[in-house]
C-alpha cells in the first residue's frame, strides 16, 4: 500500500466522521419539539421560502450587505472557492482526465477562496469589532478552510501534492461537525424555517401591497 492510498482512506476516515458527526448533530436538532405558528396565514410560506433560498440572498435586500458590498463578495468568492475545492476532491481520482477549461476554472475560482479566505483572517485580526467577537474557532475554521482552497488549488497545478491534499482534506472534514464550518449544513434549515415563518405572516417574498397590518 503506498503514501497516496494511505491519505486517500485518511481521507475518506475524515468524510465519514463528517457525515456521521453531522448526522448525530442533525438528529438531535430534529428531535426537538416544534411549535407550529397558531397565528392567521397572511402570506404564501411556499413562494416565502423560494424568496429566502433566492432574491432574499440578494446583497440589496439586506442592510448589512447593502451597506457593505465588499465584505459580501469576499464571503461570496471565499464560499464558492471552497465548493470548487470540494468539487476537485471528489473527483480527484480523475484529475488527469480534467478538461482543460474546466480545471482553469477550478484554478481561478480556488485561488480567490484562498485569498479571500486569508483576507478575512486579516480582517478579523485588525479590525476592533470582529477581533473582540471572534472566538479561537473561528480563526481555525477560516484557516483551515483556506488551506483546503489553497492545496486544491496546488493539486490542480502540482499532481504530486495529491497526499498532502488528502491530508488536509481529511482533517477538515473531520473538523467540521464540531467547528462553525458546519453551518454549510444548517444554512438549508435555517433558510427553510426564515422563509416558511415570516411568509406564514406575509412579511418577506410578497409585493408591499400585499402586506397587512
Amino acid at each position: 500500500m503506498d503514501f497516496l492510498v494511505v491519505t486517500q482512506i485518511f481521507a475518506l476516515f475524515g468524510l465519514l466522521v463528517c457525515v456521521a458527526g453531522i448526522g448525530f448533530r442533525l438528529r438531535d436538532i430534529l428531535n426537538r419539539p416544534f411549535n407550529n405558528d397558531l397565528s392567521r396565514t397572511r402570506g404564501d410560506e411556499r413562494r416565502s421560502i423560494l424568496y429566502a433560498f433566492t432574491l432574499g440572498m440578494a446583497p440589496w435586500e439586506k442592510e448589512s450587505t447593502r451597506l457593505h458590498w465588499i465584505a459580501y463578495l469576499r464571503g461570496i468568492f471565499f464560499h464558492l472557492g471552497t465548493f470548487v475545492g470540494l468539487f476537485v476532491l471528489l473527483v480527484s481520482p480523475w484529475l488527469d482526465g480534467f478538461p482543460g477549461f474546466l480545471k482553469w476554472f477550478a484554478v481561478v475560482f480556488t485561488a480567490g477562496g484562498a485569498v479571500f479566505g486569508f483576507a478575512g483572517i486579516f480582517i478579523r485580526l485588525i479590525g476592533e469589532n470582529e477581533r473582540t467577537l471572534s472566538v479561537p474557532d473561528d480563526y481555525a475554521s477560516v484557516a483551515l478552510t483556506s488551506l483546503f482552497c489553497t492545496f486544491a488549488l496546488l493539486v490542480l497545478l502540482i499532481p504530486g501534492t495529491l497526499p498532502a491534499f488528502y491530508l488536509l482534506s481529511g482533517l477538515m472534514l473531520m473538523y467540521i461537525p464540531f467547528s462553525k464550518i458546519r453551518h454549510c449544513v444548517y444554512f438549508f434549515y435555517s433558510k427553510f424555517f426564515f422563509g416558511r415563518s415570516f411568509g406564514h405572516r406575509g412579511v418577506i417574498g410578497h409585493p408591499k401591497s400585499e402586506y397587512r397590518e
